[in-house]
């Protein structure tokens, strides 16, 4: 198989859950430790930090991952899903895993793996921890892809585990309290490995820390710090007090030493470092246009503070969902004075455009729908002047859509 047949082979591999949705889910891991056992352990090969949390996650292993770099370290990085090539799933020191070595890993393993039958996901991690063993990497980072007691990654036994946040966010999968959400989150907590956390809410703390007593682990809340970094989303303030914490931790408890000279260069060069993209990210000054990949309560919540406090004459918003969000519960988040441009992402999964028109309107939206993500943003953009701004987002599949037009 060359690489395209490769991806379409592993895009076929079960139903993905970030296209398909809940039956992509399976609720053991099972797979993944057959899988793991045919590989021949691979996970055990390499040392780690764990990722889990409802928001953020993604931000924090790649600043944590930027700084190590910058002290010179060799760093895997496994996060998902990809916005515009699966390679970005999988990288060390920010470049991506190469076509030879998926096709490769796919073509020596597909027999042998046939019966256990392994989802994209689960394939997706056997390849890149596989590749950390190979690359002999000095530490990967690595973020949960949902929840984290389930979660294909929580196989690892890392240095050093965290949780971002909590909200609500795979309701469906998780549990319908905040309480239930952090039990599964709390899942990656191992016996005698710190766990760093994030500013959450109180009622997950506690979850947290009762879970952190009966595995004997460390806790370390994370601890304001003065920090700036290339990523321009408010909310990233945060994300950076749980990455300094989180390299704190490691620094004091493991042979792994950082300067202050590496934290600041880290956290300065993320983009840059490992290629993060669809955070509050900036693709054209006049107008002003933004794409953010925020699609819960929390996420938006933080997101639309900062877009109505951007200095605009009138604000324009291209917005896709998926079917399984509830839309009920964040639209009243959305600015009422923005024009609005409906579309649905390209996915199984997508919200119909005319649900969510009819959505808008009974919530007293201005907004017309579209074809598909293209045209919302050039109808947008036509309608824009220099002085507006105009946002993307609403799902990262519709961020994932609007990146290669720029």
């Amino acid at each position: 198989m060359n690489y395209e047949q490769t991806l379409d082979f592993l895009f076929s591999q079960l139903p993905m859950y970030q296209r398909q949705g809940k039956s992509a889910y399976k609720a053991d891991l099972s797979n993944t430790i057959a899988l793991m056992e045919a590989l021949g352990q691979p996970q055990n090969s390499f040392q780690s930090i764990h990722i889990a949390g409802t928001n953020g996650k993604g931000s924090t292993a790649h600043m944590t991952a930027s700084v190590l770099q910058e002290a010179g370290y060799k760093v895997g990085l496994y996060t998902s899903p990809h916005l515009m090539d699966f390679r970005e799933r999988v990288k060390i020191n920010g470049a991506p895993v190469s076509k030879d070595f998926v096709v490769e890993f796919v073509g020596q393993n597909r027999d042998q793996l046939a019966q256990i039958q392994p989802s994209f996901f689960e394939w997706t991690v056997g390849l890149a921890f596989e590749y950390f063993k190979q690359e002999k990497v000095d530490i990967a980072v690595v973020e949960t892809g949902m929840g984290g007691r389930l979660d294909s990654t929580n196989i690892l036994k890392p240095l050093v585990s965290v949780i971002t946040n909590i909200g609500f966010d795979h309701s469906q999968f998780l549990g319908n309290t905040i309480e239930k959400i952090a039990g599964e989150k709390a899942g990656i907590i191992k016996p005698g490995i710190p766990i760093v956390t994030g500013k959450m809410h109180p009622d997950a703390l506690s979850v947290i820390e009762k879970v952190a007593i009966d595995q004997n682990a460390e806790l370390f809340p994370s601890k304001p710090v003065h920090y700036q970094s290339d990523l321009l989303g408010n909310y990233q303030k945060e994300n950076i007090n749980t990455a300094t914490t989180a390299l704190s931790v490691l620094t004091d408890k493991t042979n792994f030493e950082l300067q202050q000279k590496h934290l600041t260069a880290g956290l300065k060069n993320v983009v840059k470092n490992t290629g993060l993209m669809g955070r509050w990210q900036i693709l054209q000054e006049k107008p002003l246009i933004v794409t953010d990949v925020a699609h819960n309560e929390d996420g938006l919540k933080s997101t639309m503070a900062q877009l109505q406090k951007q200095d605009a004459d009138q604000l324009h918003v291209v917005f896709g969902s998926v079917s399984d969000k509830d839309l009920k519960k964040i639209i009243h988040l959305l600015p009422k004075d923005a024009h609005y441009y409906l579309c649905s992402p390209n996915i199984p999964r997508a919200m119909d455009v005319n649900e969510l028109e009819k959505l808008f309107r009974s919530s007293n939206l201005k907004a017309e729908k579209f074809s598909s993500v293209e045209a919302a943003f050039y109808g947008a953009k036509q309608k824009t002047n220099p002085s507006d701004v105009l946002y993307i987002g609403g799902s990262t599949f519709v961020v994932a859509e609007i990146l290669p037009l720029f």
